[in-house]
C-alpha cells in the first residue's frame, strides 16, 4: 500500500504542476484585459512547497520505514489538505463566473477578463482533488500499519 501511496502522491502532484504551468502563463500581468487571481501567491508557493515536501518525507520513509516519518507526513498532508482546500474554495466561485461555461465549450480557450486560474480544466481540477484525496487515505493507512509493511 506504501508504493500505492507515492504513485498516486507522484500523479498528484503532476496534476498540481499542470494547474501551477497554467496559473503562471495566466498570470501575465501585461496582457490587457487580465483579472487579478483570487488564489494568494504564499498560499500556492505554500502548498506546492508542502506538497514537495511531504513527498520527499514519504520516499525517505520508504527507505528507511520509520514509522514517525508517516505519522510526520500525515502532519504534513493535514497542511497541504488546509491550503488545498482554501484554493478550492476560492477557485469554485471563479469557474461559476459567466464566461467560464464558454471557456469549457471553446476547448478551454483564455476568457479575457478572467482571473488566471479560471483557465483550469474542470477535469484536472477534479483529478488533482481525488488523487488527493487516496493520498492523504493511503498514507493514513499506512501509517495506522493498515495493509501489512
Amino acid at each position: 500500500m506504501r508504493f500505492i501511496a507515492l504513485i498516486v502522491w507522484f500523479v498528484t502532484v503532476l496534476w498540481g504542476l499542470y494547474m501551477l504551468a497554467v496559473w503562471l502563463i495566466e498570470s501575465d500581468a501585461t496582457r490587457r484585459g487580465s483579472s487579478a487571481s483570487r488564489l494568494p501567491l504564499p498560499v500556492i508557493l505554500a502548498h506546492v512547497t508542502f506538497a514537495l515536501t511531504g513527498l520527499g518525507v514519504w520516499v525517505i520513509y520508504l527507505l528507511l520505514d520509520r514509522p514517525a516519518l508517516a505519522w510526520a507526513d500525515v502532519g504534513v498532508l493535514g497542511v497541504i489538505v488546509t491550503l488545498g482546500t482554501a484554493m478550492f474554495a476560492r477557485w469554485i466561485p471563479v469557474y461559476r463566473s459567466p464566461g467560464a461555461e464558454v471557456a469549457a465549450l471553446a476547448a478551454a480557450q483564455p476568457v479575457p477578463g478572467a482571473p488566471p486560474e479560471g483557465n483550469f480544466p474542470l477535469v484536472v481540477v477534479v483529478a488533482h482533488g481525488l488523487f488527493a484525496t487516496s493520498t492523504v487515505v493511503l498514507v493514513l493507512l499506512t501509517a495506522l500499519g493498515v495493509g501489512g509493511s
